[in-house]
């Protein structure tokens, strides 16, 4: 790959995966309106506290989606704030690895996805494989899972 390619194929990673971070977020909103109308579409009955209960659970619901919402938009905005012109000779964030079959981009904790047909694993910088990678230049080595994998390029 020449540098113009790399830095196309890191655009088109991050873009792929600010496409991800956002439908996650538009699947949470469903939920979390889904909760909502749970939570007004309850009836008082003579069970008494089964009302009560039935709001309390669909309004916890809903506080935890509202905060698995406003993790992904730190996510984005963690993704967005990466600079995919910049070919790095270290790992760091914004860092694209190939290593075997694999490619590794850490900007965002979404694991591992098909884009391109090539197999990314999507790491947030604070995910402990990232972590250990931190640093790392082309041709050292580390373990991923039980395969010894040796870093083939670096961009």
């Amino acid at each position: 790959m020449n540098t113009a390619e790399k830095i196309a194929f890191k655009q088109a990673l991050q873009q792929a995966a600010a496409q991800l971070i956002e439908a996650r977020m538009a699947h949470i909103a469903s939920s979390m309106e889904a909760a909502q109308a749970a939570a007004n579409s309850e009836e008082k009955s003579s069970a008494g506290d089964k009302y009560e209960t039935s709001r309390a659970m669909s309004h916890i619901e809903k506080d935890l989606q509202a905060g698995q919402l406003q993790s992904n938009k730190q996510e984005l905005a963690t993704l967005g704030s990466i600079d995919c012109s910049v070919l790095h000779t270290t790992v760091n964030a914004g860092a694209c690895i190939l290593a075997g079959e694999f490619y590794f981009f850490i900007a965002a904790g979404l694991g591992k996805q098909l884009i391109d047909g090539k197999t990314v694993f999507f790491l947030s910088a604070h995910a402990p494989l990232a972590l250990s990678l931190l640093n790392k230049k082309k041709g050292d080595c580390f373990l991923f899972g039980v395969k010894n994998l040796r870093i083939e390029n670096l961009f």
